[in-house]
C-alpha cells in the first residue's frame, strides 16, 4: 500500500499546533523531529556514557511528519496548505518556514527497510543469523538465530562482539550461564547453543522479556529461565558464566555483589565500556578482589573477563 508522507518544517513552539493541523487533514499518524529534546535529554540528570557526534549534528529545524492515503491525496494537500496559512495567521507563536517536503512510502519500507543492514556475524565457531536470512551452515558451526525487531541488534555493535568473542574462548559444555540485561536474547541463547546445561536471562524491560522469549523459541531453546527483574536481586540462581553488557555506571554498580551470583573458579564477563571509562569500571572490579583474565577493545568499545 503507498502513503504520502507529508513533512512540514517548523519550531519546537510550534510543533504541536502543526500536529494539529496534520491530524485534522487526517493524517494516520504524526512523528516530530526536534533537535532540542535530543539536546535537553543529554543534559539531564541521565548519565549518558556515549554519544554519537552525529546526534550532537542535528538541525535546528523541528520537523514534524503526517502521512497519508494517495487516495484524494490532492484534496488533502490543500486542507494541510489551508491548515498551515490559517495557523500563520492566528499563532501567538514563532512558527518558522512551515516549508513542506512530500515523499512516497510504501508501507513495507516501514518494516523491512532496516532489515538489508543486518548480514551473519562471525566469532569463531560462532555465527549470528537473522533469521530472514537463508545461511548454510558449516561444519562445526554454532548458528544462532536471532530477529531482533526494531528495539534490538543481531549482535553487530562492538559491545556485543566483545563479549561473544571472551565468551567463545570458554569451555561452556555443562555450565550454568547468566545473562543480565539480556536485551534481544543473543548471549544466553549462544551459550545454550554451545552446550550450557542451563541459562538464565533478565532484563528489566518487557519488551526485552519479550525479545528473549521470542528468541529462544526461535532456536528452540529448553534450558532457559527467562525473568523481567533484576537478576542480582535472586542470590539463590548461580552461574559458571556472567554476562553483564550494559553500561559503565551499571556495571560499577553491580560490582558491589555480583560475586554473590558467581560460582567458585567462574567468569564475569563485561562490556559496553567505552574507553573514557574503562579504568574506573577495571577498578570497581579489582577492588573487590577479581583479576582480569583478558581485555580486548573493538572501536570505542572495551570488553573484560574477569575471574575471583
Amino acid at each position: 500500500m503507498k502513503y504520502k508522507e507529508i513533512t512540514v518544517n517548523t519550531t519546537t513552539e510550534g510543533s504541536d499546533l502543526v500536529s494539529m493541523v496534520l491530524y485534522e487533514c487526517g493524517s494516520d499518524g504524526v512523528s516530530i523531529y526536534d533537535s532540542k529534546d535530543i539536546l535537553e535529554l543529554i543534559k539531564s540528570d541521565i548519565i549518558w556514557d556515549y554519544i554519537e557526534p552525529s546526534v550532537l549534528e542535528q538541525s535546528p529545524i523541528c520537523k514534524v511528519k503526517g502521512f497519508y492515503d494517495v487516495t484524494n491525496f490532492s484534496e488533502v494537500y490543500q486542507n494541510v496548505l489551508n491548515g498551515l496559512n490559517s495557523l500563520r495567521e492566528n499563532s501567538p507563536f514563532e512558527l518558522g518556514s512551515l516549508e513542506i517536503e512530500v515523499n512516497e512510502l510504501d508501507d513495507a519500507d516501514w518494516v523491512n527497510e532496516w532489515k538489508k543492514y543486518y548480514k551473519p556475524i562471525h566469532i569463531g565457531n560462532i555465527v549470528i543469523v537473522p533469521k530472514w536470512i537463508k545461511y548454510q551452515k558449516q561444519e562445526n558451526e554454532k548458528v544462532v538465530l536471532i530477529d531482533p525487531g526494531m528495539a534490538f541488534g543481531t549482535g553487530s555493535h562492538e559491545s556485543t562482539r566483545l563479549c561473544l568473542e571472551l565468551f567463545s574462548e570458554l569451555d561452556t559444555i555443562d555450565k550454568s550461564v547468566l545473562d543480565i540485561g539480556a536485551g534481544s536474547g543473543i548471549l544466553g541463547i549462544t551459550a545454550s547453543i554451545c552446550g550450557a546445561k542451563q541459562v538464565y536471562l533478565s532484563d528489566i524491560a518487557p519488551l526485552a522479556v519479550k525479545a528473549c522469549k521470542e528468541n529462544a523459541e526461535l532456536n528452540n531453546i529448553k534450558n532457559a529461565i527467562i525473568t523481567q527483574a533484576d537478576l542480582l536481586e535472586s542470590a539463590t540462581i548461580k552461574g559458571d558464566i556472567v554476562f553483564a553488557n550494559i553500561t559503565a555506571d551499571i556495571l560499577i554498580y553491580l560490582s558491589q555483589n555480583i560475586e554473590n551470583v558467581l560460582n567458585e573458579n567462574g567468569y564475569i564477563i563485561l562490556s559496553g565500556i567505552i574507553h573514557q571509562r574503562y579504568d574506573e569500571v577495571l577498578k570497581a572490579y579489582l577492588d573487590k578482589g577479581f583479576i582480569v583474565d583478558k581485555s580486548v577493545v573493538l572501536g570505542e568499545w572495551c570488553g573484560l573477563r574477569l575471574k575471583k
